[in-house]
């Protein structure tokens, strides 16, 4: 295993020179992290059963806007922006009991500073994202490069494995099939003779005849294949083709995960952001361990001019009986590696296991990442915390499962939902959308930016148009 965490000449989490080049973030920007001390809890945190009127400084305020499951990107969003350009009041509702939904992240005993679901990498093309984000955290460079332990072609089962970037570059063909590629040109040839139209003629309809017709049958079937099967618990061909037809056809040596022209992680952790946005902001007040469902039932939700629901939409019209939509959730295996040579469990932050004999998709070790406390940096903890991560059908929901029949359903709750007075569904559970974060961001920006033009917290675009998130990596 390394001696350090995965790094380049240029730095901790930084690509080789060519490529790091081309990310802007080249240092330490945005605002200073407000908050020196460590994170605490929102100013109101209770029990489910306490009803809103126990504590009637905050609640007789009877709040602009309810964001129901909103501490996450797109009610904070909402709430910052109203708050800070019109002096709206909102109280916002989460079930769980911490702020900042799938992005929070906090600090080990151990020192290790970690993500409680999984690994979040920020990115994006949108400048306006950008400079919102850095109002509310310091922002180091970070670029996310991951590897693959992959069977070797023809070893068989339980056969040699090599370590190779994901997604496929030079590098991967030339070691996996000793394809002798030198150059971007030759890259292109090579895939093109991999390459399988679909037979029909036509464009491909599902996610097999995508990959096939991206990268060919052998990158499929030793990447691809058995990895979206684990993923999805669909084979490819019982997938939309979209899930495979954004698949990278590096023909280049960059290794990087994501092309963005901005790539970096907060300095202090997603959770601190999340703080500075709200927790000092008076016309915000949390509520925490708080059931959204609960209260409604009761009638016992406060009185509100606007409800800004970021759940389940199948959940919200759960009374009318109509099947639920499909999701995919992940389950988390934690172990403490106590002292792993050199330091590290593995060579790279997240390891993908494409490979059918392998029950998890990959691990992630946390150690790898440059925003760790400084204990990290200085090398005084000698284990690592990692998590293998494994997809399943139960849990929380984190991803949309598309194909034709969830599609058409969704088309039915949203119908219903455009019709709904008084609600607003955003974000990637109410939009049966997988919104990557600066996705998650800049709809709610815009829903802002219709709010203050119309007067209406409206979408200004379809989902499907903000193009697919990154999904499951």
């Amino acid at each position: 295993m390394p001696a350090g965490p995965f790094a380049s000449s240029v730095g901790v989490g930084r690509a080789e020179p060519e490529w790091a080049a081309l990310n802007k973030v080249t240092g330490v920007c945005g605002d200073f992290a407000r908050r020196i001390s460590p994170p605490r809890v929102p100013r109101v945190q209770s029990s489910p059963s306490t009803p809103f009127n126990s504590t009637p400084d905050v609640y007789e305020l009877h709040p602009d806007i309810i964001a129901s499951y909103g501490t996450a990107l797109s009610g904070a969003v909402l709430a910052e922006r109203c708050s800070a350009e019109l002096g709206m009041t909102s109280v916002i509702i989460d079930k769980r009991d911490h702020i900042g939904g799938n992005c929070y992240d906090y600090v080990t005993e151990d020192g290790i500073r970690a993500s409680k679901y999984g690994a979040h990498l920020f990115h994006t093309q949108h400048a306006r994202v950008w400079e919102y984000v850095q109002r509310f955290s310091e922002w180091i460079p970070f670029d996310h490069r991951v590897k693959g332990r992959v069977p070797v072609p023809g070893a068989g089962p339980a056969g040699d494995k090599k370590l190779v970037p994901i997604p496929p570059t030079q590098e991967t063909v030339n070691a996996l099939f000793d394809a002798g590629v030198r150059d971007e040109d030759a890259m292109a040839r090579w895939y093109e003779s991999e390459r399988v139209a679909p037979a029909h003629g036509g464009e491909p309809a599902n996610g097999e005849e995508a990959a096939l017709s991206r990268v060919g049958p052998r990158l499929y079937e030793v990447i691809f294949k058995h990895y979206t099967k684990k993923q999805w618990d669909k084979y490819p061909e019982e997938l939309d083709a979209s899930v495979l037809m954004r698949l990278p056809c590096r023909t280049s040596t960059d290794d990087r995960y994501f092309g963005d022209a901005w790539q970096a992680l907060p300095a202090r952790g997603y959770t601190r952001l999340f703080e500075n946005m709200l927790l000092d902001d008076p016309n915000v007040t949390i509520r925490l361990d708080c059931d959204f469902f609960a209260h409604r039932e009761k009638g016992t939700l406060p009185k509100h001019k606007l409800l800004v629901y970021t759940g389940q939409i199948d959940s919200y019209y759960a009374a009318l009986g109509m099947p639920k939509l499909e999701y995919r959730s992940l389950r988390f295996e934690e172990e403490f590696v106590d002292a792993p040579d050199g330091g590290f469990f593995q060579e790279a932050m997240v390891v993908n296991y494409p490979s059918a004999d392998v029950p998890f998709t990959r691990v992630v070790e946390y150690k790898h990442t440059p925003n760790q406390p400084n204990k990290i940096k200085k090398g005084a903890v000698r284990g690592s915390l990692i998590a293998r991560e494994y997809s399943c059908a139960d849990g929380e929901p984190y991803y949309p499962v598309p194909n034709p029949e969830n599609r058409a359903l969704y088309e039915k709750y949203a119908a219903l939902a455009a019709k709904e007075p008084g609600v607003a569904f955003v974000g990637r559970l109410a939009s049966y959308k997988y919104f990557n974060m600066d996705q998650a961001i800049l709809n709610a920006l815009e829903m802002f930016d219709n709010l203050k033009e119309t007067g209406t917290l409206a979408p200004k675009r379809r989902p499907e148009d903000f193009g697919p998130g990154d999904g499951p990596k």
